[in-house]
Protein backbone atom coordinates (compact mmCIF):
# COMPACT_ATOMS: atom_id res chain seq x y z
CA UNK A 1 0.00 0.00 0.00
CA UNK A 2 1.39 3.52 -0.74
CA UNK A 3 2.16 6.08 1.67
CA UNK A 4 -0.26 8.73 2.41
CA UNK A 5 1.26 12.28 0.68
CA UNK A 6 1.57 15.47 2.11
CA UNK A 7 3.58 18.65 0.60
CA UNK A 8 5.94 20.96 2.58
CA UNK A 9 5.25 24.63 1.03
CA UNK A 10 8.38 26.49 2.66
CA UNK A 11 10.56 26.02 5.58
CA UNK A 12 11.00 23.69 8.32
CA UNK A 13 13.89 25.27 9.94
CA UNK A 14 13.45 24.32 13.37
CA UNK A 15 11.64 21.33 14.00
CA UNK A 16 13.44 19.00 11.25
CA UNK A 17 13.65 16.30 13.88
CA UNK A 18 9.73 15.96 13.48
CA UNK A 19 9.89 16.12 10.03
CA UNK A 20 12.37 13.27 9.68
CA UNK A 21 9.78 11.19 11.26
CA UNK A 22 7.18 12.13 9.14
CA UNK A 23 8.79 11.29 6.72
CA UNK A 24 9.13 7.90 7.84
CA UNK A 25 5.78 7.22 7.76
CA UNK A 26 4.61 9.19 4.64
CA UNK A 27 5.53 10.58 1.33
CA UNK A 28 6.60 14.12 1.64
CA UNK A 29 6.90 16.40 -1.22
CA UNK A 30 8.93 19.54 -0.84
CA UNK A 31 7.62 22.29 -2.62
CA UNK A 32 10.70 23.34 -4.79
CA UNK A 33 9.03 25.76 -7.56
CA UNK A 34 9.87 29.17 -8.14
CA UNK A 35 6.41 30.64 -9.05
CA UNK A 36 3.11 30.76 -8.98
CA UNK A 37 2.19 28.98 -12.48
CA UNK A 38 5.11 26.39 -11.87
CA UNK A 39 3.09 25.41 -8.74
CA UNK A 40 0.04 24.96 -10.06
CA UNK A 41 1.48 23.10 -12.97
CA UNK A 42 2.86 20.42 -10.37
CA UNK A 43 -0.20 20.40 -8.38
CA UNK A 44 -1.79 18.74 -11.83
CA UNK A 45 1.61 15.86 -11.70
CA UNK A 46 3.71 15.43 -8.97
CA UNK A 47 1.46 16.47 -5.96
CA UNK A 48 -2.43 15.45 -7.38
CA UNK A 49 -2.31 12.90 -4.68
CA UNK A 50 -1.37 14.95 -1.92
CA UNK A 51 -3.75 14.99 1.12
CA UNK A 52 -2.49 17.70 3.45
CA UNK A 53 -0.35 20.84 3.10
CA UNK A 54 2.27 22.07 5.33
CA UNK A 55 1.95 26.24 4.78
CA UNK A 56 4.92 28.60 6.00
CA UNK A 57 4.66 32.18 5.42
CA UNK A 58 7.65 32.16 3.94
CA UNK A 59 6.45 30.45 0.62
CA UNK A 60 4.35 33.36 0.06
CA UNK A 61 6.99 35.48 -2.26
CA UNK A 62 7.35 32.34 -4.57
CA UNK A 63 3.48 31.08 -4.98
CA UNK A 64 1.77 34.24 -3.56
CA UNK A 65 -1.13 33.99 -0.91
CA UNK A 66 -3.59 31.23 -0.87
CA UNK A 67 -7.05 33.16 -2.07
CA UNK A 68 -9.46 31.95 -4.37
CA UNK A 69 -7.15 31.17 -7.22
CA UNK A 70 -4.61 29.20 -6.08
CA UNK A 71 -7.06 27.16 -4.09
CA UNK A 72 -9.20 26.57 -6.76
CA UNK A 73 -5.38 25.00 -8.47
CA UNK A 74 -5.40 22.50 -5.69
CA UNK A 75 -5.31 19.06 -6.47
CA UNK A 76 -8.68 17.30 -5.38
CA UNK A 77 -7.04 15.30 -3.11
CA UNK A 78 -5.99 18.10 -0.86
CA UNK A 79 -8.15 18.27 2.02
CA UNK A 80 -6.13 19.89 4.98
CA UNK A 81 -4.15 23.43 5.29
CA UNK A 82 -1.93 23.25 7.89
CA UNK A 83 -0.36 26.99 8.44
CA UNK A 84 2.33 28.05 10.61
CA UNK A 85 1.45 30.97 12.43
CA UNK A 86 -1.53 32.32 14.38
CA UNK A 87 -2.83 34.92 11.69
CA UNK A 88 -4.33 33.70 8.35
CA UNK A 89 -5.67 36.53 6.30
CA UNK A 90 -3.67 35.67 3.80
CA UNK A 91 -5.69 32.47 3.25
CA UNK A 92 -9.56 32.01 2.14
CA UNK A 93 -11.17 30.70 4.86
CA UNK A 94 -14.72 30.94 3.29
CA UNK A 95 -13.28 28.92 -0.07
CA UNK A 96 -11.49 26.32 1.45
CA UNK A 97 -15.11 25.41 3.52
CA UNK A 98 -16.53 25.55 0.17
CA UNK A 99 -14.14 23.36 -1.25
CA UNK A 100 -13.72 20.85 1.74
CA UNK A 101 -10.45 21.91 2.74
CA UNK A 102 -9.73 23.00 6.48
CA UNK A 103 -7.64 24.92 8.23
CA UNK A 104 -5.48 25.15 11.26
CA UNK A 105 -3.41 27.77 12.66
CA UNK A 106 -0.86 28.02 15.79
CA UNK A 107 -2.93 29.66 18.29
CA UNK A 108 -0.66 29.34 21.66
CA UNK A 109 2.50 29.08 20.30
CA UNK A 110 2.93 32.54 19.77
CA UNK A 111 1.39 34.17 23.08
CA UNK A 112 4.49 34.19 25.17
CA UNK A 113 6.58 36.13 22.58
CA UNK A 114 3.92 38.22 21.13
CA UNK A 115 2.66 39.23 24.68
CA UNK A 116 6.44 40.36 25.47
CA UNK A 117 7.05 42.46 22.38
CA UNK A 118 3.37 44.04 22.85
CA UNK A 119 4.82 45.36 26.39
CA UNK A 120 7.93 46.23 25.27
CA UNK A 121 6.19 48.67 22.60
CA UNK A 122 4.25 49.76 25.82
CA UNK A 123 6.82 50.55 27.91
CA UNK A 124 8.52 52.05 25.12
CA UNK A 125 5.95 54.28 24.35
CA UNK A 126 5.46 55.54 27.47
CA UNK A 127 8.45 56.30 28.59
CA UNK A 128 9.47 57.85 24.86
CA UNK A 129 12.36 55.50 24.61
CA UNK A 130 13.02 55.63 21.01
CA UNK A 131 13.32 59.52 20.78
CA UNK A 132 15.58 59.07 23.52
CA UNK A 133 17.93 56.82 22.65
CA UNK A 134 18.19 58.69 18.67
CA UNK A 135 19.04 62.08 20.61
CA UNK A 136 21.52 60.22 22.46
CA UNK A 137 23.25 58.59 19.48
CA UNK A 138 22.97 62.14 17.96
CA UNK A 139 25.07 63.66 21.09
CA UNK A 140 22.22 65.64 22.02
CA UNK A 141 22.44 63.71 25.54
CA UNK A 142 18.61 64.33 26.58
CA UNK A 143 17.91 68.07 25.07
CA UNK A 144 14.33 68.25 23.53
CA UNK A 145 13.06 64.48 24.96
CA UNK A 146 9.39 64.86 25.38
CA UNK A 147 7.95 63.94 29.09
CA UNK A 148 6.89 59.97 29.52
CA UNK A 149 4.76 58.79 31.73
CA UNK A 150 4.25 56.31 34.34
CA UNK A 151 2.18 52.75 33.28
CA UNK A 152 1.38 52.96 36.90
CA UNK A 153 -2.59 53.63 37.55
CA UNK A 154 -3.38 53.85 33.56
CA UNK A 155 -6.36 51.58 32.52
CA UNK A 156 -5.12 49.41 29.49
CA UNK A 157 -7.73 48.50 26.83
CA UNK A 158 -6.57 45.22 25.37
CA UNK A 159 -8.75 44.81 22.19
CA UNK A 160 -8.86 41.19 21.67
CA UNK A 161 -8.46 39.04 24.80
CA UNK A 162 -7.51 35.74 22.95
CA UNK A 163 -3.88 33.57 24.01
CA UNK A 164 -2.19 36.86 23.21
CA UNK A 165 -4.25 39.38 24.68
CA UNK A 166 -4.17 37.37 27.70
CA UNK A 167 -0.73 36.99 28.41
CA UNK A 168 -0.66 41.27 27.68
CA UNK A 169 -2.77 41.06 30.58
CA UNK A 170 -0.72 38.63 32.88
CA UNK A 171 2.38 41.13 32.05
CA UNK A 172 0.86 44.18 33.05
CA UNK A 173 -0.55 43.52 35.83
CA UNK A 174 2.59 43.90 37.28
CA UNK A 175 2.36 48.00 36.29
CA UNK A 176 -0.37 48.12 38.27
CA UNK A 177 -2.66 48.61 35.85
CA UNK A 178 -6.32 48.41 35.54
CA UNK A 179 -7.47 46.40 32.64
CA UNK A 180 -10.28 46.64 30.33
CA UNK A 181 -10.94 44.86 27.21
CA UNK A 182 -13.27 43.81 24.36
CA UNK A 183 -13.25 40.79 22.58
CA UNK A 184 -16.05 39.13 20.03
CA UNK A 185 -17.48 37.71 23.00
CA UNK A 186 -17.22 37.80 27.07
CA UNK A 187 -15.37 35.50 28.98
CA UNK A 188 -16.24 33.62 31.79
CA UNK A 189 -16.17 35.24 35.33
CA UNK A 190 -13.37 32.84 36.38
CA UNK A 191 -11.20 34.06 33.54
CA UNK A 192 -12.19 37.44 34.51
CA UNK A 193 -10.88 37.07 38.07
CA UNK A 194 -7.75 35.28 36.51
CA UNK A 195 -6.15 38.07 34.42
CA UNK A 196 -8.19 40.80 36.73
CA UNK A 197 -9.49 42.28 33.32
CA UNK A 198 -13.31 43.85 33.35
CA UNK A 199 -14.87 43.49 29.77
CA UNK A 200 -16.38 46.71 28.59
CA UNK A 201 -18.45 47.24 24.65
CA UNK A 202 -15.46 48.66 21.89
CA UNK A 203 -16.29 52.62 22.46
CA UNK A 204 -16.20 52.66 25.97
CA UNK A 205 -12.46 50.82 25.53
CA UNK A 206 -11.67 53.38 23.29
CA UNK A 207 -13.39 56.34 25.48
CA UNK A 208 -11.91 55.43 28.82
CA UNK A 209 -8.32 53.84 27.63
CA UNK A 210 -4.95 55.68 28.59
CA UNK A 211 -3.56 52.67 26.76
CA UNK A 212 -5.07 50.82 23.91
CA UNK A 213 -3.33 47.54 22.60
CA UNK A 214 -4.32 45.30 19.67
CA UNK A 215 -4.63 41.98 19.29
CA UNK A 216 -7.31 41.05 17.21
CA UNK A 217 -6.89 38.80 13.96
CA UNK A 218 -7.41 40.65 10.69
CA UNK A 219 -10.81 39.81 9.04
CA UNK A 220 -13.29 41.46 6.74
CA UNK A 221 -15.18 42.63 10.07
CA UNK A 222 -11.80 44.07 11.34
CA UNK A 223 -10.41 45.78 8.64
CA UNK A 224 -9.80 49.35 9.88
CA UNK A 225 -11.50 48.53 12.69
CA UNK A 226 -9.83 51.68 14.16
CA UNK A 227 -9.79 54.70 11.38
CA UNK A 228 -10.83 58.44 11.53
CA UNK A 229 -14.27 57.68 14.20
CA UNK A 230 -12.59 56.09 16.75
CA UNK A 231 -9.78 57.59 16.96
CA UNK A 232 -11.83 60.77 17.89
CA UNK A 233 -13.50 58.90 20.54
CA UNK A 234 -10.22 57.70 22.10
CA UNK A 235 -8.67 60.07 24.71
CA UNK A 236 -6.65 63.21 23.97
CA UNK A 237 -2.89 61.94 24.56
CA UNK A 238 -4.06 58.24 24.18
CA UNK A 239 -1.27 55.68 23.04
CA UNK A 240 -1.66 52.72 20.69
CA UNK A 241 -0.25 49.86 20.24
CA UNK A 242 -0.36 47.15 17.81
CA UNK A 243 1.01 43.61 17.28
CA UNK A 244 -1.72 42.07 15.43
CA UNK A 245 -2.17 42.88 11.61
CA UNK A 246 -1.32 46.51 10.47
CA UNK A 247 -4.32 46.55 8.47
CA UNK A 248 -6.62 46.54 11.85
CA UNK A 249 -5.71 50.30 11.78
CA UNK A 250 -6.45 53.03 9.17
CA UNK A 251 -2.67 54.02 9.27
CA UNK A 252 -3.27 57.54 7.11
CA UNK A 253 -5.99 58.16 10.12
CA UNK A 254 -3.13 56.80 13.07
CA UNK A 255 -0.72 59.57 11.51
CA UNK A 256 -3.06 62.29 10.94
CA UNK A 257 -4.11 62.20 15.29
CA UNK A 258 -0.32 61.59 16.01
CA UNK A 259 1.13 64.26 14.32
CA UNK A 260 -1.89 66.38 16.01
CA UNK A 261 -1.44 65.43 19.26
CA UNK A 262 -4.53 63.27 19.91
CA UNK A 263 -2.33 59.83 19.93
CA UNK A 264 0.52 60.96 22.07
CA UNK A 265 2.77 57.64 20.83
CA UNK A 266 2.47 54.48 19.18
CA UNK A 267 4.45 50.98 19.20
CA UNK A 268 3.86 48.93 16.04
CA UNK A 269 5.08 45.69 14.97
CA UNK A 270 2.99 45.49 12.17
CA UNK A 271 1.72 48.02 9.33
CA UNK A 272 -0.20 47.92 6.01
CA UNK A 273 2.49 45.99 4.59
CA UNK A 274 4.69 46.06 2.39
CA UNK A 275 4.63 49.92 2.89
CA UNK A 276 4.73 52.27 5.89
CA UNK A 277 3.55 55.09 5.77
CA UNK A 278 5.97 57.80 5.66
CA UNK A 279 4.52 59.74 8.53
CA UNK A 280 5.47 56.71 10.95
CA UNK A 281 9.15 56.49 9.91
CA UNK A 282 9.46 59.94 10.29
CA UNK A 283 7.64 60.89 13.79
CA UNK A 284 9.84 61.07 17.25
CA UNK A 285 6.91 59.45 19.05
CA UNK A 286 6.41 56.09 16.60
CA UNK A 287 8.48 53.17 18.08
CA UNK A 288 8.81 50.74 15.04
CA UNK A 289 9.41 47.26 14.54
CA UNK A 290 9.61 45.21 11.77
CA UNK A 291 6.83 42.35 12.63
CA UNK A 292 8.85 40.30 15.17
CA UNK A 293 6.61 39.42 17.67
CA UNK A 294 7.77 36.30 17.32
CA UNK A 295 11.01 36.21 16.42
CA UNK A 296 12.28 33.78 18.88
CA UNK A 297 13.70 30.30 18.69
CA UNK A 298 10.68 29.42 21.37
CA UNK A 299 8.48 30.29 19.52
CA UNK A 300 9.40 28.99 15.89
CA UNK A 301 10.28 25.72 17.32
CA UNK A 302 6.82 25.68 19.10
CA UNK A 303 4.85 26.99 15.55
CA UNK A 304 6.53 24.67 13.74
CA UNK A 305 6.03 21.82 15.61
CA UNK A 306 1.74 22.64 15.81
CA UNK A 307 1.70 22.86 12.41
CA UNK A 308 3.36 19.27 11.59
CA UNK A 309 1.45 17.76 14.54
CA UNK A 310 -1.61 18.63 12.74
CA UNK A 311 -0.54 17.30 9.58
CA UNK A 312 -0.27 14.07 11.51
CA UNK A 313 -3.76 14.34 12.82
CA UNK A 314 -4.88 15.50 9.64
CA UNK A 315 -3.52 12.31 7.85
CA UNK A 316 -4.12 9.43 10.31
CA UNK A 317 -7.74 10.65 11.18
CA UNK A 318 -9.08 12.99 9.36
CA UNK A 319 -9.23 16.15 12.13
CA UNK A 320 -7.24 18.99 13.40
CA UNK A 321 -5.86 19.43 16.45
CA UNK A 322 -6.02 23.28 16.20
CA UNK A 323 -8.64 24.33 13.60
CA UNK A 324 -9.17 28.05 12.77
CA UNK A 325 -11.89 29.62 14.14
CA UNK A 326 -13.73 29.51 11.31
CA UNK A 327 -13.80 25.97 10.44
CA UNK A 328 -13.78 24.78 14.55
CA UNK A 329 -17.59 23.93 13.71
CA UNK A 330 -16.63 21.17 11.47
CA UNK A 331 -14.95 19.35 14.18
CA UNK A 332 -17.38 20.31 16.97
Amino acid sequence: MSKPEVLIAGSVRFAQGDLDKIAERFTVHYLKCMNRAQFFELCKTKYQNVKVLYRHPDSTPSIGDFNEELLNNLPKSVKFICNVGAGYDTIDVTTCAKLGIYLSNTPGAVDAATADIAVILILNACRNITQSEKILRQGQWNAGIYMGMNPEGKKIGILGMGGIGKAIAQRVRGFEMEILYHNRSRLSEEVEKKYNARYVDFETLLRTSDVISVSVPLSGETYHLIGNRELALCKDGVIIVNTARGKVIDEPALVKALESGKVAAVGLDVFEEPKIHPGLLVHPRATLLPHIGTNTIEAQIEMEQLALNNLIAAVDSDKLITPVWEHKKYFA
